[in-house]
C-alpha cells in the first residue's frame, strides 16, 4: 500500500509508503493521500494530522519522473496536493529525510514542520527542465526572496539547520526522536478547541494566499508541455545528461 494510516490520541499519522522509490509521488500514492485526508476531514476523532515518509533517508523525492516520462497523467499526481491545500485540520510534516521538488511542496503545504538533522530541502526541478509550480509560490512566502530565488534558480538544496535559521521549519531533532517530537507537537494542538484551531489556521493561511493562480497556470502550461519537460525526465530515467533545446 502506498499510504499507511494510524490514529492515536486524536492524531492521524499518514506515512508515504514507497521507500523503494524514495516515496516519490505517482498517481496511486497521490490518490491514497487524497483519500486519507478526505476521510480525516470527516472524522471528528482526528484533530491533527502528521505526515511522514517510510524509510530512513528520504521523506519524498517529489514527482515520480519515471512515471511521468512513461506518460502518467500529471493531473492525477496533483490530487494529493489539492487535498493538502483543502485540509482544514492542522498538518505537521515529520521529515524523516530529504524533501525535494514536489516532496518539498508537500512539506510546505503542512502548517508545522519537524525535521531530522540530516534532511535537505530543495526545489531542483530546473535541473530536469521543469519548474517548481506550487513550491515556487510557497517558498518565497516562507523565507527571504533572495534565498528562495537562489534555491529556485540553481536547484540547490539547503540543510535542516539552515532551514530552521530561515524560519522555514519549527524543530530539528535527532532521527530517533522524530516521531515523538511530531506527536508531542500535535498533542499540544489537540488539547485545544477544534473549531478554534481550524478557524485560526484558516485566518492565517487566507492572509498568505496562493499567489497569482492565473500566472501559475500559464507557466505550468508553457513549461510542462515543452520538449525540455519531456527531455529532463527521460534523461533522468535513462541516467544521462539532458540535452536542452529551450523549446
Amino acid at each position: 500500500m502506498e499510504i499507511l494510516t494510524e490514529l492515536t490520541n486524536n492524531i492521524l499519522v499518514i506515512t508515504l509508503n514507497r521507500p523503494e522509490a524514495g516515496n516519490a509521488l505517482n498517481g496511486a500514492l497521490s490518490e491514497g493521500l487524497s483519500n486519507a485526508l478526505t476521510e480525516a476531514a470527516d472524522n471528528p476523532e482526528v484533530r491533527a494530522i502528521v505526515i511522514t515518509g517510510a524509510g530512513e533517508k528520504i521523506f519524498c523525492a517529489g514527482m515520480d519522473l519515471k512515471a511521468f516520462a512513461a506518460g502518467e497523467d500529471i493531473a492525477k499526481i496533483g490530487m494529493g496536493f489539492a487535498a493538502l491545500r483543502k485540509c482544514a485540520k492542522p498538518l505537521i510534516a515529520a521529515v524523516n529525510g530529504h524533501a525535494l521538488a514536489g516532496g518539498f511542496e508537500v512539506v510546505m503545504l503542512c502548517d508545522l514542520i519537524v525535521s531530522i538533522e540530516t534532511a535537505k530541502f530543495g526545489i531542483p526541478e530546473v535541473k530536469r527542465g521543469l519548474f517548481a509550480a506550487g513550491g515556487g509560490v510557497r517558498l518565497p512566502a516562507r523565507i527571504p526572496l533572495a534565498v528562495a530565488l537562489e534555491m529556485g534558480l540553481t536547484g540547490d538544496p539547503i540543510d535542516a539547520q539552515r532551514a530552521k535559521e530561515l524560519g522555514l521549519i519549527n524543530q530539528v531533532v535527532p532521527a530517533t526522536e522524530l516521531r515523538d517530537a511530531a506527536l508531542a507537537l500535535a498533542g499540544r494542538i489537540t488539547v485545544n478547541g477544534p473549531l478554534a484551531v481550524q478557524a485560526t489556521k484558516r485566518l492565517m493561511l487566507d492572509e498568505v494566499g496562493d499567489g497569482n493562480a492565473a500566472l501559475l497556470g500559464e507557466l505550468q502550461r508553457v513549461v510542462f508541455t515543452s520538449d525540455d519537460a519531456k527531455e529532463g525526465p527521460r534523461a533522468f530515467a535513462e541516467k544521462r545528461a539532458p540535452q536542452w533545446t529551450g523549446k
